[in-house]
């Protein structure tokens, strides 16, 4: 599986929002980046669903868009307008040809998902790998309106786990993928969110 990062190109501020072709067509995230839902369609005929790792905006500022090309179905754990379907803890997701499983990852925002695969890990804002403020192995920011850090201290503990030993692959909604040691990278994060220090100046 090799997600389509669809708003790689966006000159706006965003998430990566993912496209996940295969026998269930998803989108995780929306993203900010107008006529997103115009890179998707030169992917894919039709979409299947839409997973929302959280709802801060700039993971959903354009799903009405998206929703107005395809008739697509929402996953997302919080209430939404267009929520088709409710997520919780240890929920199975199919996304693209895989099954997922729903891990509930608060700290950055209170509604925060992460998917994880018998290889691939969809980390939204809780973990990733390079953002700026540290490379390989960073953490959501927990400066924000409704963000703790001992939360998500505790959120990536639980990714640990509950982490397959085959995790090969991050998808971040932020910065670029990562493919390799998947495990190590949550430990980096956790170790420097554990300092409690800010993460920027």
């Amino acid at each position: 599986m090799e997600p389509i990062n669809v708003t790689e190109s966006a000159e706006v501020f965003t998430c990566n929002a993912y496209l996940i072709d295969g026998e269930r067509p998803t989108l995780v995230d929306a993203g900010t980046m107008p006529g997103v839902e115009e890179i998707v369609a030169d992917h894919v005929d039709t979409l299947d669903r839409v997973v929302l790792t959280h709802q801060h905006g700039d993971h959903v500022a354009e799903l009405d868009a998206v929703l107005s090309a395809f008739d697509a179905e929402v996953y997302a754990y919080d209430d939404h307008p267009h929520r088709t379907h409710s997520i919780d803890d240890g929920d199975s997701i199919a996304m693209g040809d895989e099954s997922f499983e729903a891990v509930y990852t608060p700290g950055h925002a209170a509604d925060h998902l992460s998917f994880i695969s018998e290889s691939t890990l969809f980390s939204g804002d809780v973990v990733v790998y390079n953002d700026g403020a540290f490379d390989d192995g960073s953490f959501g920011r927990t400066d924000l309106p409704g963000a703790d850090r001992e939360t998500l201290i505790e959120s990536l503990d639980r990714l640990l786990e509950r982490l397959p030993p085959s995790v090969e692959s991050l998808y971040p909604g932020h910065g670029p993928p990562f493919h390799g040691d998947v495990r190590s990278v949550i430990e980096r994060a956790r170790e420097r969110a554990a300092r409690r220090e800010p993460k920027y100046a």
